[in-house]
């Protein structure tokens, strides 16, 4: 029987989040994002979280506890995080309030973009950054760079 290269319900890149406190973190993205629960793999100790599946809408996300040695490092040993977890829902507002009720720290106010979303961003409880949004206009290249030009020349710190 072949084997399938890419496993049903995973997409070509899949987020995998290092965390302390996986468990935690799995209960917080079920109440924040309505993540459902896949699979979890306990780590050596029993308690820790060695490899863990969640789904949250049509994706997966991978977490895990972090470990000592080698290897990611959760945003709390970092201070801080790289990269942000970009959230496609049909209404932002009540996805980004469902977040903030659940613990999560508003980090960008929820606003109409000049690219044609409604977007705002969140910092979970373990150090990530979510950002949350909803199409609002299918925009040509062309309308989006008028529309940034617009905008650079209004924000203060953009050097125009």
């Amino acid at each position: 029987m072949a084997v399938k290269a890419i496993p049903d319900g995973f997409a070509s890149v899949t987020c995998h989040l290092t965390v302390k406190g996986a468990g935690e973190a799995i209960e917080f993205y079920k109440k924040a994002f309505g993540a459902e629960e896949i699979m979890r793999m306990p780590g050596p100790d029993g308690q820790s979280v060695m490899h863990a599946e969640i789904k949250i809408g049509n994706s997966i996300v991978m977490l895990n506890d972090e470990f000592p040695g080698p290897g990611p490092k959760s945003p709390a040993s970092l201070n801080g995080t790289s990269a942000v977890v970009h959230l496609y829902v049909a209404d932002a507002d009540a996805a980004y309030d469902k977040a903030v009720e659940a613990g999560a720290t508003a980090a960008m106010p929820l606003t109409d973009m000049f690219w044609g979303d409604r977007y705002g961003s969140v910092a979970d409880p373990f150090g990530h950054m979510w950002s949350i949004a909803t199409r609002k206009e299918d925009l040509t290249p062309e309308q989006i760079g008028e529309r940034a030009e617009e905008w650079m020349k209004s924000m203060p710190d953009c050097g125009q």
